[in-house]
């Protein structure tokens, strides 16, 4: 009498752990990865930080500015404007991260002005884009 419950138990056991490896296979293509350690389809999206001057800082027209970007993987990437105006920049390679260099334009006088970076990357998704204020004072 004992045979048919475990027989009845195992079978049940059995039949949890087929289903939860279906599953566990069946799921392992969605997110940002395919599979469990990345792939072509993984990105790390780009961290633009060390804002300087410091963010809400009073600055004098044509002033330098400077941020680190990190998980960029070429510096022609990177697109810096200030009020809609495409300001040049240039990078250095630290290894690990950009050091990226630019000058406010020096027409904006006595204004308020975004310095805002866009990365794009070759798949959309894995695009960033941060920035920060700066008050240019008059000449």
């Amino acid at each position: 009498m004992k045979t048919p419950r475990l027989l009845a138990l195992f079978f049940i056991v059995s039949c949890f752990n087929v289903s939860a490896g279906h599953a566990a296979e069946h799921h392992s293509g969605h997110g940002a990865s395919t599979g469990g350690g990345g792939g072509e389809n993984a990105c790390l999206k780009p961290q633009l930080t060390k804002f300087l001057p410091a963010n809400m800082a009073t600055v004098a027209p044509g002033s330098a500015f400077s941020f680190l970007a990190f998980n960029v993987e070429k510096p022609e990437q990177i697109k810096v404007t200030v009020k809609t105006l495409p300001v040049e920049v240039t990078t250095e390679d630290k290894d690990t991260f950009y050091l990226v260099k630019g000058k406010l334009p020096a027409e904006l006088v006595n204004t308020t002005a975004r310095i805002n970076i866009k990365v794009n990357a070759k798949v959309s998704r894995c695009n960033g884009e941060n920035g920060w204020l700066v008050k240019i004072a008059e000449k």
